[in-house]
């Protein structure tokens, strides 16, 4: 794993959408008991696998219950898969750097034990399962008592969405999303607590119990930055959407006050990279379009199922700048120092990712018809595995739709492999190049 990483991560995935992809073309897959075409069968494992959430046909209308739990096994599998394999990843490069800044004997072998490998595939197994059961009982309970579902069907829709709810993964069995439940706090709001349990990845969940075991006393600087970054922006995603939407007949318009604020507090925390929306995206204002890209090109925690470039590395660059700004050679993070390797690799993941979007933006510009804020928004959902759409998904071209599972699956992967084989190929110099400096800005 140490010496190809993305091979391994990469591989792991491709298989699950290629099985995936299969499964969903058989007839018994689909409602009409007609194979459905591989375009539409690839995207919709990739947006499954890649916890994405996207799609190209209806997913209550078009899929049959087997093509569902299809769906539901294939989002199970990428959601544990990320969570697992980010967390080895981010373990393995802890334990390097670490024993190699402690000059110990073991640096050499550069690897993990079979004790780490159980621990955490067991934690993150144990995680998961009692996030979405808590999840499923909640809902069950809600779609019996308050909807009038038999019990059987109650329960099954309970499990789904919780499961696509815990995982980032988007996928609902009801047309228009969670629009139907925009003002029922007892559905929108475990939805909500999953998918941000989900989002903050495992490493900070596992040290938020160990600490409430009183295992662990002192919070790691990944754990307290990844809360602090994560909690600014939920007060700021929910508070621009309301501003934004408040007036607006087509989304938060005809709701009253609480309807409003509990609409417009989901929706504020979907763009993480969740994919429900409980308000018509299409119908947005401009602005609440354009701030929904930003948080979705954040994104959530290292090591869980959201995607994006991760708040971590988003914090990372704003302390950054702050040095910077006031003229310190040094960058200092709640009483820790950063090394400068930290600095680059974040400066390059979150490069390397807007130019992914936007080379994605400019294709989709001349394979389709549609407008900027639409195109942009499609592009930055896929890279940012978030599967909020302004409605063009199923309109787009065979073509388009490709590009967008290349996006899916590279943004997917790609940030959790590019940073840690960046921190796994530092090496040291042997001399040094004479210093010049050139004019900046």
């Amino acid at each position: 794993m140490l010496r190809q990483p993305a091979r391994v991560v990469a591989a792991g995935f491709g298989l699950a959408i290629a099985i995936g992809t299969v499964l969903l073309m058989l007839p018994v897959s689909s409602e009409s008991g007609e194979a459905t075409s591989w375009v539409s069968a690839l995207f919709t494992s990739t947006s499954a696998v890649t916890v994405t959430g996207l799609f190209v046909v209806d997913t209550p209308t078009h899929w049959s219950t087997f093509g569902e739990l299809v769906l539901l096994g294939l989002f199970q599998v990428g959601g544990f898969g990320i969570m697992t394999f980010a967390s080895l990843l981010g373990l393995l490069v802890t334990r390097r750097l670490g024993l190699r800044m402690q000059r110990s004997a073991q640096a050499e072998t550069k690897t993990l034990g079979l004790g780490d490998v159980r621990r955490v595939v067991l934690g993150v197994i144990a995680l998961s399962l009692l996030v979405e059961a808590v999840t499923a009982v909640l809902l069950t309970a809600r779609f019996a008592t308050g909807y009038d579902e038999p019990f059987g069907s109650a329960v099954y829709l309970g499990i789904f969405h919780a499961v696509s709810a815990f995982n980032n993964a988007g996928f609902v069995l009801y047309s228009d999303s969670l629009m139907g439940f925009a003002t029922d706090p007892w559905i929108c709001l475990p939805i909500v607590a999953a998918f941000v349990l989900g989002g903050l990845g495992f490493p900070v969940l596992f040290e938020l119990v160990r600490h409430l075991r009183r295992q662990q006393r002192r919070w790691s600087l990944h754990i307290r930055i990844t809360l602090g970054a994560y909690a600014a922006l939920s007060v700021v995603g929910p508070v621009a959407i309301i501003g934004f939407e408040w007036d607006n007949p087509a989304t938060l318009g005809p709701h009253g006050v609480g309807g409003k604020l509990l609409a417009g507090f989901v929706q504020g925390m979907s763009p993480r990279t969740s994919g429900f929306n409980v308000l018509d995206v299409g119908a947005m204002q401009p602005a609440s379009l354009l701030m929904s890209d930003v948080l979705m090109f954040i994104g959530g925690g290292s090591a869980g199922t959201a995607g994006g470039i991760k708040v971590t590395t988003f914090a990372l660059l704003a302390f950054v700048m702050l040095a910077e700004i006031r003229g310190e050679p040094h960058v200092h993070v709640l009483g820790r120092k950063l090394p400068p390797e930290v600095h680059r690799q974040a400066l390059t993941v979150v490069l390397a990712g807007v130019g992914l979007v936007l080379a994605a933006t400019l294709a989709l510009l001349v394979m389709t018809p549609f407008k900027l804020d639409d195109v942009l928004f499609e592009a930055v959902s896929a890279f940012a595995t978030v599967g909020l759409s302004t409605g063009i998904t199923p309109e787009l071209p065979a073509a388009a739709q490709i590009l967008l599972v290349v996006l899916m699956f590279v943004g997917r992967i790609g940030p959790i492999t590019f940073a840690s084989a960046l921190a796994l190929r530092e090496r040291g110099r042997r001399y040094d190049l004479p210093e010049e400096r050139p004019i900046v800005g």
